[in-house]
């Protein structure tokens, strides 16, 4: 927001008061729209099914998970990153959860999930791949 500031002061030099005003209004409001959508994607463990931003995951496709910590995540999300591998990160966010996909196609070998709470996310994947995998045997 300072640097947006110091944008629109940059703008209004050499215009009248309402060019300024129109200046930091529309830089202001489009930092603080691009922060706001940044920071939006939803972490959630529905019936059968991980959503992570855009991208979903059946339950019954996870494997193990694991929460990372600072170094660990940090790891992850740089030099040991596999390139095909899912990431919902966040760079104010140090930890992170691992989440294992089984699936016949390699394409995403493993979900990382940048989160406040890895802990509680990791128990709502347990308590909710009972579930799942119950609603995919009956099935088939």
């Amino acid at each position: 927001m300072l640097c947006s500031a110091i944008f629109g002061t940059t703008l209004w030099a050499g215009f009248n008061l309402f060019v300024a005003i129109g200046c930091y209004l529309v830089i202001g409001g489009v930092t603080a729209g691009t922060l706001l959508y940044w920071g939006s994607p939803v972490i959630e463990v529905t019936a059968g099914e991980l959503r992570a931003g855009r991208a979903r995951l059946p339950l019954s496709q996870v494997g193990d998970v694991a929460e990372l910590d600072e170094a660990q995540a940090r790891a992850l999300r740089g030099p040991r990153a596999d390139p095909s591998a899912y990431l919902l990160i966040r760079p104010y966010l140090k930890l992170a959860l691992y989440v294992q996909v089984l699936s016949a196609d390699p394409a995403r070998p493993y979900w990382l999930i940048g989160t406040r709470r890895p802990a509680e996310l990791a128990a709502a994947i347990q308590r909710s791949r009972p579930q799942s995998r119950a609603r995919g045997s009956s099935v088939g």
